[in-house]
């Protein structure tokens, strides 16, 4: 898929020299950035979804350590 992306001048001079600094070419620091964000959405998400199960196995003790 091809895509437009409009970049402020400060943006495009920070792509530039990442890109440069880490020897790759602004798509891929592109592409990197956005599989980092949507790991950190999953991995969130997933901490989410564990808590919701435990927390409420847990709640008397957490509420008792709580008050203490």
């Amino acid at each position: 898929m091809a895509l437009t992306l409009r970049l402020s001048d400060e943006e495009t001079e920070r792509l530039a020299a990442l890109a440069e600094a880490e020897g790759r070419s602004e798509q891929e620091i592109l592409k990197l950035a956005l599989a980092e964000r949507w790991s950190k959405l999953h991995k969130q998400q997933q901490i989410g979804d564990v808590l919701e199960r435990i927390l409420p196995r847990y709640e008397g003790l957490l509420d008792r350590l709580g008050t203490g």
